[in-house]
């Protein structure tokens, strides 16, 4: 555990510094997520066939997952085997790989460009940088519907893009960040609530709740940390108030948290009504009793408490790597 702390304290310093660089992913080098992607694509054409019965689909999405996640545990497995032959040159081979799954940097850049485009196109930039990180329609979207959507993907995103593989990686090194990055990605892909997946990417779907149900809740305590740190004490009850209030509301067990925690600090409207798929989508508003005219400051203040909410969480293990040694 001392060590996976380590390791993990460096991924976090370097992902919050370097990032997640397109350029390294552009040649033959292919990045991890894709692999996994490809390894979920190849039993989702052989185990999910229109032609297989509801429960042989959903027999087969379990098998699926199982299989994926015992492949990607082995991965781990024998990477960390192999950065364990290097000494301490291994920790930072690690702390590489783990930082690449890790999502401060791009994440903040891309929710940042929905800002940045807003305010040098308008309207319209908004809706294509925003179109960039969210799947519902942008062309039906105003200037506050824009910050919304992407506010509530930053809020979401921290919780299953850096508190739990980080949470996960915390446990049990390689083989838990590659395992849960594994079901994440095959959560995103299988696990919705279509015709051809309902049955499929039931296993999926409801494993990647209950993997993401401890992180979800402890980023309140993150968010709440952050705001405290950059808006005071009382912006950080805001945070953890609103989303013992609110979370409920939303339709996720999970994402619900980090958006109820968000918007309380920032003392906005999230959430209610969307559009996906040309359909309308009915949900009520997290804080309801907050702005709602949200603009490109309030997307650039989101991002400010998402860093800040990072830094809390790297300062976490900072202490308690340093604990060990008192």
């Amino acid at each position: 555990m001392t060590v996976h702390l380590l390791v993990l304290f460096l991924a976090l310093l370097l992902d919050r510094i370097v990032g997640d660089p397109d350029w390294l992913w552009r040649g033959k080098l292919p990045h991890p997520v894709v692999l996994f992607g490809k390894a979920i694509s190849f039993a989702d054409k052989r185990l999910n066939r229109a032609d297989f019965s509801p429960e042989a689909r959903k027999r087969n999405g379990v098998i699926a997952l199982v299989l994926l996640l015992a492949a990607s545990i082995v991965a781990g497995l024998v990477i960390h085997g192999a950065a364990r032959l290097l000494g301490p040159l291994g920790l930072l081979v690690e702390a590489v790989i783990a930082s690449v799954l890790l999502a401060q940097k791009s994440l903040a850049d891309h929710v940042q460009a929905v800002a940045d485009g807003l305010r040098r196109d308008g309207l319209p930039g908004g809706r294509r940088a925003v179109s960039m990180i969210v799947g519902r329609d942008p062309d039906v979207l105003d200037e506050p519907a824009v910050c919304r959507a992407a506010i509530e993907s930053l809020a979401e995103n921290f919780s299953d893009g850096v508190v739990a593989p980080a949470f996960w990686f915390a446990l049990f090194g390689l083989p838990g960040l590659f395992a849960y990055k594994m079901l994440n990605t095959a959560d995103s892909m299988i696990g919705h609530k279509s015709e051809k997946y309902l049955h499929f990417g039931w296993a999926a779907a409801r494993s990647d709740d209950g993997a993401n149900w401890l992180p979800a809740r402890f980023s309140v305590l993150l968010i709440a940390t952050g705001a405290w740190a950059g808006q005071g004490l009382a912006a950080a009850r805001k945070a953890v108030g609103t989303a013992l209030r609110d979370a409920g509301l939303h339709r996720s067990p999970n994402s619900g948290w980090p958006e109820s925690a968000m918007a309380g600090a920032l003392d906005i409207q999230l959430a209610g009504p969307r559009i996906y798929g040309g359909e309308k989508v009915s949900e009520p508003m997290l804080n309801g009793s907050g702005r709602a005219g949200l603009t490109a400051t309030d997307i650039t203040e989101a991002v400010t408490l998402f860093y800040a909410a990072c830094t809390a969480l790297t300062a976490l293990l900072g202490l308690v790597f340093a604990a060990e040694f008192l």
